[in-house]
């Protein structure tokens, strides 16, 4: 399974994840997120990064101009689109991007079912609420193109390898505290779900 650490605020964080093995590195432009990263922040970060590394810009209702400028301003390789947009949003998007499925019955996961989507535990806050998603939806169902998000950790996410996820991604899961990442649970949570 593929691994995106959420939620980075600091350069460290980032080389960590990606030492670790991280796929992907979320960065979070909603203020209202306690791991919310201005757009000059986050360019600082991106900057510095290695190449092969895919840099996630994570929105809550923004507009596709809004994206795409601090997608482009940051170096932000994809966006995602974490609230429920209308068809016109995506097709006016410049940027490479994945939306979110934010699940409060099992047959909300099959929504996109031909995308690759994230899909999370639905809450009324957007995002690293840690609140698992009930795993036994995903009995049966083809996930090959599906990013697990939602109460995920080192200790649990090796046990979704039989269910084929495309990727998993946590923020929460391997903080010391809201938008800190503990560099032992990010290896571990790493190491684990390959």
């Amino acid at each position: 399974m593929r691994t995106k650490i959420c939620g980075i605020t600091s350069y460290e964080d980032a080389m960590t994840a990606i030492k670790a093995g991280a796929d992907a590195l979320g960065f979070v432009f909603y203020e209202k997120s306690p791991r919310y990263l201005t757009p000059s922040d986050a360019k600082t970060i991106i900057k510095k990064l290695p190449p092969f590394v895919e840099k996630v810009a994570l929105f809550v209702n923004a507009d596709a101009n809004s994206i795409d400028t601090v997608c482009q301003e940051t170096g932000a390789t994809l966006a995602q689109i974490h609230f429920d947009a209308e068809k016109t949003l995506y097709e006016a998007l410049k940027t490479p991007h994945i939306k979110v499925v934010r699940a409060k019955i099992k047959e909300d996961i099959l929504k996109y079912a031909d995308e690759y989507r994230l899909v999370d535990a639905y809450c009324e806050s957007y995002g690293g609420a840690g609140k698992r998603i009930n795993i036994e939806w995903f009995d049966g169902i083809d996930c090959s193109k599906i990013i697990l998000a939602g109460g995920l950790n080192p200790e649990n996410v090796s046990q979704l390898k039989e269910y084929g996820f495309y990727g998993v991604d946590v923020s929460s899961g391997v903080e010391k505290a809201h938008g800190i990442k503990d560099a032992q649970k990010v290896k571990d949570f790493i190491f684990n779900a390959h």
